[in-house]
């Protein structure tokens, strides 16, 4: 692959960048403002993937992605998981007994209630967390504090004045890489999800026949999302992610019924299962 710029919403700094950094260490990242901009940035070929957040096990999912899924034309060829920190940061000099106020993205600042009050902090949404410390950092205000990334100290010349001040030990993101192309493993390779989309048909019962196949096959179904398509409130659309590959006997299955009971159904991706996942379920026993 000679095109290696892997894009990301938000700012230098950013968890995104971080895992850019860690997920592909040669490849340059390439900040977006926006999601749409993460996503134009591969369609346009001006970066060869894409890594998105989709869901926190605090915040729950990231609801702009599960819009953009479906018009996108891209493929989902890989997840990562990303434990999340925030470091309390602010000018170089500045004391925690003299802040006033603390920017961050409006996630952030709800993750870290504890520390908010404690200083009795004044809270300013941002638009994202990194770019919260770079406007710390540009206001010169040493009563001005931000909740960020360590990264974003490193760039933007900030002291860590707390560090790891988020109020959940588990807080962890779990991003998706899109790519123009579909990357399928093969099956028995492991351990695989697959991510779709469809739309059932317009008769009663329709959501609950075309599940019904993934329980009659055993086949565990560990996301299930839906959204109305251009506001109307009788045009819902879902995305689903499932365990397994669709070659595999009783995923192929499921999905041929899901498939009879759907006006639409469509795969937009397969990819290996992330460690984390097999981690977790073990740590949860």
């Amino acid at each position: 692959m000679t095109n290696r710029t892997i894009s990301y919403q938000g700012e230098p700094g950013a968890n995104s960048h971080i895992l850019c950094a860690q997920a592909y260490p040669d490849w340059t990242p390439l900040a977006c403002p926006t999601f749409e901009d993460a996503f134009a940035a591969v369609t346009e070929g001006r970066a060869a993937l894409a890594m998105i957040p989709i869901e926190n096990s605090v915040a729950g999912r990231v609801a702009d992605i599960h819009h953009l899924i479906p018009t996108s034309a891209l493929h989902i060829v890989a997840e990562h998981f990303l434990p999340i920190h925030f470091q309390l940061m602010a000018l170089p000099g500045a004391a925690q007994e003299g802040l006033r106020s603390v920017h961050s993205h409006v996630h952030a600042l709800g993750q870290c209630r504890r520390v908010i009050r404690r200083l009795g902090l004044k809270a300013v949404v941002a638009g994202d967390t990194a770019g919260a410390a770079r406007e710390v950092a540009e206001a010169g205000d040493p009563t001005r504090a931000a909740l960020a990334p360590a990264l974003a100290a490193e760039v933007y010349g900030l002291d860590i004045l707390a560090r790891d001040v988020e109020d959940e030990a588990h807080n962890t993101t779990r991003f998706v890489v899109f790519s123009p192309d579909p990357e399928p493993a093969s099956p028995g390779e492991g351990a695989m999800v697959t991510s779709f989309i469809f739309r059932v048909r317009n008769i009663p019962a329709a959501l609950y026949k075309a599940l019904g196949g993934f329980a009659t096959n055993g086949v565990n179904m560990s996301k299930l999302e839906s959204y109305m398509l251009e506001g109307q409130f009788t045009a819902t659309q879902f995305y689903a992610e499932v365990d397994g590959h669709p070659e595999d006997p009783p995923l192929a299955r499921a999905l041929d019924e899901l498939r009879y009971f759907s006006r639409e159904c469509k795969i937009i991706g397969t990819y290996p299962a992330h460690p984390f996942r097999e981690a977790a379920r073990l740590a949860a026993e």
